[in-house]
């Protein structure tokens, strides 16, 4: 913890075109945080907003001192957002939460009584989605369910990204240099004293949901193969089956020869299309996740930060700069 007697804490907030929430959201934030006895630091990062949202930021900052606003060249994603967040962060404690109302801010005091207690982790965990669609609902268990039998992190199903993490968490989730991140994942894999808050989501202050089927089966995509080896361990095994196949059907049709019964051999043209295409498209498939690896690597190597800073607005009269070089995954 720092050297004040009174605690830090930053809230930061990824926000991406939330025009017609913020200033409702703002408000029922700062009626639970202002009583609190911290420090106080709100973090809006704008990830690349098409609308009002920038200007909005920028009025509430004009009456709030508080406020630091982290605007993005574009979008770069709700991860990225929320790691440019973090990699600024310097406060005793960092929460990060969305900016729509469905994370609760009623839940922060609990939380930061956890974390006083010792707990340098506090999750939290969906319990009750009534407003998901049924496709949602199961897309989001199946995915849980295949990651946490294929991953060797366990990821809690339910999980959002509305947790609260110490200042050694954030070093930690800092420390991790990936391009691909699954925050949710990294924070299970740091390990630390963690504990799990329940609640149930409300609804939108306003607005729709801006995670499209593209952005969750992107998120999908760096979770499965940013903390599993398992597809790869597929494709030798699918490789490892044709080749046992290939061995007995070679013992079948040389018997064929040894017992002199050569004329019972008739060529098979639909068997032997149907071996063709059924080898030929486990080998694509194999190759398409061996090149999914190596894309992920490749990406890795070039050393792109995760995100580039547009513009910093805050409110304090001595700015620290900003290192963007410094904010790679």
């Amino acid at each position: 913890m720092s050297n004040q007697s009174t605690p830090t804490l930053d809230i930061i907030i990824p926000v991406f075109n939330e025009t017609a929430v913020l200033q409702t959201f703002h408000s029922l934030l700062c009626s639970i945080v202002d009583p609190l006895p911290y420090t106080l630091r709100i973090i809006y990062v704008n990830d690349g907003s098409q609308d009002d949202t920038q200007r909005l930021l920028e009025q509430l900052a004009s009456t709030d001192k508080r406020l630091f606003i982290l605007e993005l060249s574009r979008n770069f994603g709700h991860q990225a957002a929320l790691s440019a967040g973090m990699e600024i962060s310097e406060a005793d404690f960092v929460l990060t939460m969305d900016g729509d109302g469905q994370h609760p801010p009623t839940m922060i005091p609990d939380m930061l009584q956890l974390a006083e207690s010792g707990y340098e982790l506090v999750l939290t965990q969906r319990v009750d989605e009534t407003g998901k669609s049924s496709f949602k609902k199961e897309t989001s268990k199946w995915f849980y369910r295949l990651i946490n039998q294929i991953g060797d992190t366990n990821v809690m199903p339910g999980g959002a990204d509305f947790r609260l993490l110490s200042r050694k968490v954030v070093q930690a989730i800092n420390a991790m240099p990936e391009y691909h991140r699954f925050l949710r994942g990294m924070v299970s894999w740091v390990g630390f004293k963690t504990t799990i808050l329940p609640f149930t989501p409300p609804k939108r202050l306003a607005g729709k949901s801006k995670y499209s089927l593209k952005k969750m089966l992107r998120l999908a995509s760096d979770a499965i193969f940013s903390f599993s080896l398992v597809p790869l361990y597929l494709s030798i095994a699918v490789g490892g089956g044709f080749l046992v196949l290939a061995v007995i059907e070679a013992v079948y049709v040389l018997s064929f020869w040894i017992s002199g019964n050569t004329q019972n051999l008739a060529p098979g043209w639909s068997s032997l299309m149907f071996m063709l295409l059924l080898v030929g498209g486990s080998i694509l498939i194999s190759l398409g996740l061996i090149g999914m690896y190596i894309g992920y690597i490749f990406q890795e190597v070039k050393h792109r930060p995760n995100y580039i800073i547009r513009q910093v607005t805050r409110s304090d009269l001595t700015p620290k700069p900003i290192n963007i070089s410094q904010n790679k995954e």
